[in-house]
């Protein structure tokens, strides 16, 4: 076989899960404990983030004409990226928490839905709080205006019966 062959599944690959991310975080992953890598693996699995490490020139080969185009720049030295599918702030969430306890960890770059952040700019995603709980502060402030309203209403109701 021609290693042609042999590389371009591993590019389809790579394609596959470009196509279906929301955000696409490239980390430097040197001086990582083999324990720290596990747990980072072990926290993007629970958190259907597709994390893996590919050869620079594979991933500038399945980046070429998409959105993602732009983090070529950046794929130098050692490069793991971190697709996510379901909610795109979740692997730079990750990658931020790691980071804790893992300061060799480093953000290079991203793509979140449709833009491009440098290292400074993926670490500012990672405290933007996710989906639901803005969905939930949403309906919190939406519900609080009409319980005081409703709690009015009541005390109204209450001292109209009683003074009659």
């Amino acid at each position: 076989m021609a290693k042609v062959e042999l590389k371009q599944p591993i590019i389809e690959e790579i394609k596959g899960h470009v196509d279906n991310a929301k955000s696409v975080i490239l980390v430097d992953y040197r001086g990582l404990t083999v324990e720290q890598d596990t747990q980072l693996r072990k926290s993007f699995r629970e958190n259907g983030v597709v994390y893996k490490v590919y050869k620079n020139t594979y991933l500038k080969r399945a980046l070429e004409g998409t959105p993602y185009e732009e983090l070529s720049k950046h794929l130098d030295g050692p490069t793991a990226v971190a697709f996510g599918i379901e909610d795109a702030a979740v692997p730079a969430k990750i990658v931020a928490d790691t980071k804790k306890t893992a300061d060799c960890l480093e953000f290079k770059a991203g793509v979140v839905e449709g833009t491009y952040y440098d290292a400074a700019g993926c670490a500012v995603i990672a405290t933007i709080p996710s989906r639901d709980v803005l969905i939930a502060k949403l309906l919190g402030s939406l519900k609080s205006p009409i319980t005081n309203l409703a709690r009015v209403l009541n005390q109204i109701a209450e001292k109209n019966s009683t003074a009659a």
